[in-house]
């Protein structure tokens, strides 16, 4: 077999230490040691770089390609796949080697990826988000018309539900149709016409089945909370992941720390939708305003978070905002409180402990997988990230970049 040596750079293996000058070896796709003195058939110049685990977004939406609802409409039924290949593609690029598809992509899109017939991340796919009527993944609007982000069919069940019986039903309906976990929207939105962020949504009852479903069928629930109601009902219940937590009171984050619940924070995402307001995108005047209010209440529960030690994973709410920006996540998270350390350990090792893959990803150890991301420079300068990609690897496999020692300009810029 051979053995492939990442020599002269910088290492920073996502265990905790700080980056220090070392080798990677790699071997048959998997990482042999972490040191100085190896043999290889095959060496990468890391010279000026630093060589990590490959970074994991924690949420995105690969369907996604900005919320334009009109433009939407336009859009042939299965023109999103086709943008999936591209989005796919355009991640990797950045350095993304695993992400979790919060709602969108179906079993045909990971299947895809698992066979080889398209190039992207790794992927765990929650296929559509569970939604009370009247909530965020509810797209009835006033005029009597169903506009849904995210048009059912076979492989991508509606997912409306009221009552729990009706949970037990749909997640099993998720279950069957491929998901590697649940998502389910435990208040409103941002970008759904008919509710408010800081309302909660479904009841103990209802929430306390969907996690009873999914862990009978060895699955974890990640939850659209941003209400502090709708944040306690999913910590309460053993949800695993609060996903943006944009109001959390003390109390909730008593109850995160305690219950050992995730957070992932998407900071990127309402300033995605004010970028795209701005830029002349239509938008309901509703979701604009929400949009600006709950930017302040966001960062302040996002960096009380932070300082109080709960575990935090990187994600990003890309689809929401460009594809390729993911890296700007980090820089956002240090703004908040975290080290650029933290934050590159909330996108390696942490964001891989989050999905339960931390047995062979997030980390650059003897017997993990060989995926890795070369940066051009050093992890402490989080400026123009994008642009310091040189190469990324899977497997051992070099994926994106090159090897000529020279950052890579992205595709997609």
């Amino acid at each position: 077999m051979t053995r492939t040596l990442f020599a002269g750079g910088s290492v920073f293996d996502g265990t905790g230490s700080d980056p220090a000058p070392a080798d990677v070896l790699v071997e048959d796709g998997l990482v042999v040691n972490v040191g100085s003195g190896f043999e290889a058939d095959d060496v990468v110049d890391c010279a000026g770089a630093t060589v990590l685990p490959g970074l994991i977004d924690s949420h995105v939406h690969v369907l996604f390609s900005g919320i334009n609802v009109l433009r939407m409409m336009q859009t042939p039924f299965s023109y999103p796949f086709y943008e999936a290949v591209h989005n796919l593609r355009t991640t990797l690029d950045t350095g993304i080697t695993t992400v979790r598809d919060a709602s969108g992509a179906d079993l045909g899109v990971a299947q895809a990826l698992r066979d080889g017939l398209i190039a992207g991340p790794r992927m765990q796919i929650s296929i559509s988000m569970v939604s009370q009527t009247g909530g965020h993944g509810d797209g009835w609007q006033p005029c009597g018309a169903v506009m849904p982000l995210l048009v059912p069919h076979p492989g991508r069940p509606s997912t409306i539900v009221d009552g729990a019986e009706e949970m037990r039903r749909v997640v099993r309906e998720l279950v069957r149709a491929g998901a590697d976990v649940i998502k389910v929207a435990t208040s409103g939105g941002v970008l759904s016409p008919r509710d408010d962020p800081r309302h909660g949504h479904f009841r103990d009852a209802e929430i306390a089945v969907l996690v009873e479903e999914a862990t009978a069928a060895g699955l974890f629930v990640m939850a659209h909370a941003q209400a502090t109601d709708g944040i306690k009902v999913a910590i309460r219940n053993g949800i695993r992941s609060i996903e943006h937590g944009i109001y959390l009171d003390d109390q909730a984050i008593e109850m995160m720390l305690a219950a050992g619940t995730w957070l992932v924070p998407t900071l990127s995402a309402p300033r995605a939708v004010l970028s795209m307001a701005d830029s002349g995108v239509p938008m309901p005047a509703a979701v604009i305003s929400k949009a600006r209010m709950v930017l302040e209440s966001h960062d302040d529960s996002v960096s009380r978070a932070i300082a109080a030690g709960v575990k935090i994973a990187m994600g990003t709410d890309s689809g929401v905002g460009p594809h390729g920006d993911n890296l700007g996540e980090l820089g956002l998270m240090v703004d908040l409180g975290m080290t650029a350390a933290q934050a590159w350990r909330a996108s390696t090792a942490s964001a891989a402990e989050l999905l339960g893959i931390q047995e062979e990803f997030g980390t650059l150890e003897p017997g993990k997988r060989a995926d890795v991301l070369v940066l051009e420079g050093s992890t402490s300068d989080l400026a123009d990230l994008r642009d310091r990609v040189r190469a990324v690897y899977q497997d051992g496999v070099l994926v994106a970049g090159d090897r000529s020692g020279n950052p890579r300009v992205q595709a997609g810029n």
